[in-house]
């Protein structure tokens, strides 16, 4: 491993460890109250809370460690069906994003699910206020095409990640936030493919063509 390749894949730990914080520190408060709580009705919402915190966790969890990881579970081609399933978990708590999915294969490369999963994932922190989150892939014998269309109000998107996605950002200029950009810039480039994105006021559009996948 090169130490660029260290480099990221440190990043893209602290990337996780910074989203799970949040609700692996709810299960932590959730016990401490619990372990103090005679109530039987306050009891019960913790109880509530706890299993919310755990669902929460179990579904990020298995949504990075496909994003980020090897996934070893899998092989070369990866149902669809299971990254809808980690997409739409990943929303499940947030009434405020309509996913909408428009796949016309079963299964797509590994390369092209990870960048499916990490192209959703901006475009839900791309909706700070809502919206609609639309993802359509593809796979044919010429390859795999993807895209993803996040549409809402005031959209939030980091012009760091995107120059990550390109591929001009520099290396020393890094972060956790922009890591799965550069992680995913690889893979296309490892592929012969290419990542693009366009922004707007009120819309953000990520592409994806992989010739070798």
């Amino acid at each position: 491993m090169t130490t660029s390749s260290l480099e990221l894949a440190s990043l893209l730990c602290s990337r996780l460890c910074h989203d799970m914080l949040s609700p692996v520190g709810a299960l932590s408060n959730g016990l401490e109250l619990l372990a103090d709580e005679n109530d039987p009705e306050m009891r019960q919402r913790c109880f509530e809370l706890l299993d919310q915190s755990a669902r929460i966790s179990t579904d990020k969890l298995k949504f990075f460690r496909l994003a980020f990881g090897a996934a070893g579970g899998f092989g070369e081609m990866v149902p669809v069906s299971e990254a809808r399933a980690l997409v739409d978990g990943l929303v499940a708590n947030n009434a405020r994003i309509v996913v909408n999915w428009s796949l016309s294969s079963d299964s797509l490369p590994k390369a092209a699910i990870k960048i499916l999963l990490n192209f959703a994932l901006f475009g839900i922190e791309a909706l700070p206020r809502g919206g609609n989150l639309d993802i359509a892939a593809e796979f044919r014998d010429s390859g795999s095409e993807i895209a993803v269309r996040a549409a809402g109000q005031r959209i939030a998107f980091d012009r760091d990640i995107g120059r990550a996605l390109e591929g001009t950002l520099p290396t020393g200029e890094l972060s956790s936030r922009t890591a799965p950009a550069a992680m995913i810039n690889g893979l296309a480039e490892e592929y012969g493919g290419q990542l693009q994105f366009v922004l707007a006021e009120d819309a953000l559009v990520l592409g994806a063509v992989l010739p070798g996948s």
